[in-house]
């Protein structure tokens, strides 16, 4: 139940007290309450489900029953050869074995024991898809839509999606609905499909706020959501973790508070710290990130690193080593017309598809516009050290505008006005007049564009080999003819561009644990009773982003291997 926590008695005793509710945060408290403990959760904001809510919900995870329906060949072992080469020294074997040998039985676990579901899709690529052991389905699995109304007054603490990532004010959508929508006046079948989720939709409206047909990440957590209430767990909201109390190396208990309300909560066996990771600590991130911008963080408000100001005190450390201290994405900003910032993350839907390439500042490519998301941040970072690239600007002609969108921008070729007008999409009749309002040399962007052309026409890119690998020719759009599904002629006015930031995602770099997830000091030494999961944990994926899903695949994999450890359950 969602409580109050004046409504919790000074010094009630929990078994697990878990911090921090989001995707990760909610499994450890729902794996906990599922082997018969007293659980608390505490989140220090209003809504449940952190970062996790806003995404695809995409679990990467290896032999589950879904994926081998998909892919009967995969095994661990080819799972093991893929991560060890990707991942290598960055981080630790030891993590990446105990995340790939208890993954399926987490999943198992909660299917079996609660409303979570999952299913697969037939084809889901491996990010790095050349590498040894890379597949091209079965290991990502995603949660099953859910029905809102299912959580009564309780879907009002759901945190809502990005906006921006929702039709039809607050309708949310995956890739199966904008499929049918792109197509609702040309197939019958889109059609239907497409009326009935409207109707939903607008039948909702009546009612609440947004939809309450729930996907991807949304779905999950409410999943979680109506899981946890089911068996009871406590759970508060807008509430502040403010000390561990540790004694002789054990934790004790923990001090909360909730407005001008202060509790003290006895821990009988473990604090599982799921807070999100450090991207929005005050000064923490320009250590760890410098020179990147808050407004470029698309991940969720609560992510303050508040929890690790108190563990450091502890004894607990930060890992060392990763290849990168977050997870990146490709962003372009907008001011919302609230005043908020919407930082819109550049996933899949446009900047690998035909008829869209990237720029720096002199006009030049200068990375492989189709490789993964973590990827071409980290690409936009490392340029940046030589030539101008951030922001970078990600140009299309009116064709790729029309089909794909861009950001924000919808795909249609209508609906352009306010978008120009702000400032965040540039219109050119031609190509030099578009540079002219990048303000980068014209005869430099001709000659990229010119040569791209080229390259589109061949189906070779020799400079940065652009659809090379099954992932990048698999996000590409096979169906426009093109000798290359990811490279398409930029040759049709006007043309258009944005600016692209490179935005951290999620925590890389966290507090140091063994591979039962429980934090360590600085001399390798358990502190007992204490546990950190999800983006509290130093990655097991050490900074790489090899495949879909691996910030919340091991967030539910060590969430079951924390609260199984805490209570002495055998994994």
């Amino acid at each position: 139940m969602i409580l109050n926590l004046k409504n919790i008695p000074e010094k009630t005793a929990f078994d697990v007290v878990v911090i921090g509710a989001g995707g990760a945060g909610m499994s450890a408290a729902l794996f906990a309450a599922i082997d018969g403990a007293k659980v608390l959760l505490v989140e220090s904001t209003e809504y449940v489900g952190g970062t996790t809510a806003y995404s695809a919900g995409t679990t990467w995870i290896v032999n589950t029953p879904e994926g081998l329906s998909v892919n009967k060949t995969d095994t661990i072992a080819d799972a093991k050869t893929f991560l060890n080469a990707a991942v290598g020294s960055y981080a630790p074997e030891a993590m990446r074995e105990a995340f790939v040998n208890n993954g399926y039985k987490a999943v198992a676990h909660i299917q079996a024991n609660s409303d979570v579901k999952y299913v697969v899709r037939p084809t889901h690529p491996d990010y790095i898809s050349d590498l040894p052991g890379s597949v091209m389905r079965g290991r990502a699995i995603e949660p099953i839509s859910f029905d809102g109304r299912l959580l009564g007054e309780n879907f009002k603490y759901v945190r809502p999606p990005i906006p921006e990532f929702t039709v039809l004010g607050g309708m949310m959508v995956d890739r199966d609905d904008i499929g049918h929508l792109l197509k609702l006046t040309k197939s019958f079948k889109s059609f239907v499909y497409s009326t009935k989720i409207i109707l939903r939709h607008g039948l909702d409206r009546l009612k609440y706020s947004r939809g309450t047909r729930l996907v991807m990440g949304n779905a999950l957590i409410a999943r979680l959501l109506y899981s946890l209430l089911k068996k009871g767990v406590s759970i508060v909201v807008s509430t502040k973790l403010e000390d561990i109390v540790v004694e002789n190396d054990q934790v004790k208990s923990i001090i909360v508070s909730q407005g001008d309300d202060r509790k003290e909560i006895i821990v009988n066996r473990s604090v599982i710290l799921a807070s999100g990771g450090f991207n929005r600590h005050p000064t923490r991130r320009q250590e760890m990130l410098p020179g990147i911008s808050p407004d470029w963080c698309p991940a969720a408000p609560g992510h303050k690193g508040a929890a690790h100001d108190i563990v450091l005190k502890k004894g607990a450390t930060y890992g060392e080593g990763a290849m990168s201290n977050a997870f990146w994405a490709p962003v372009s900003i907008r001011r919302r017309a609230d005043g908020s910032t919407a930082a819109f993350p550049h996933f899949i839907m446009d900047r690998g598809k035909p008829g869209m390439l990237t720029v720096n500042q002199k006009g030049e490519r200068f990375l492989n516009e189709s490789t993964s998301y973590h990827l071409f941040g980290v690409a936009m970072q490392a340029a940046n050290k030589t030539t101008p690239s951030i922001p970078a600007y990600l140009v299309c002609d009116a064709e790729a505008i029309k089909k794909y969108g861009l950001g924000m921008v919808r795909p249609g070729g209508k609906g352009f006005d306010a978008f120009i007008k702000e400032g965040y999409l540039k219109e050119g009749a031609t190509i030099a007049e578009l540079a002219g309002k990048l303000n980068v040399d014209t005869a430099v962007l001709e000659k990229t564009i010119s040569e791209f052309n080229q390259y589109a026409r061949d189906g070779v890119d020799p400079i940065f080999n652009r659809g090379t690998t099954d992932y990048q020719r698999f996000n590409g759009d096979a169906t426009r003819g093109t000798a290359n599904p990811c490279l398409g002629e930029l040759k049709v006015g006007p043309f258009y561009a944005v600016q692209l930031y490179p935005g951290d995602i999620g925590a890389a770099t966290g507090l140091v644990t063994n591979d039962k997830a429980q934090v360590l000091n600085k001399d390798k030494a358990v502190i007992n009773g204490l546990y950190a999961v999800g983006n509290d944990m130093q990655s097991v994926m050490g900074g790489t982003y090899p495949g879909p899903g691996i910030t919340i695949g091991p967030g539910l994999t060590f969430a079951y291997i924390a609260a199984r450890t805490s209570l002495d359950k055998p994994l």
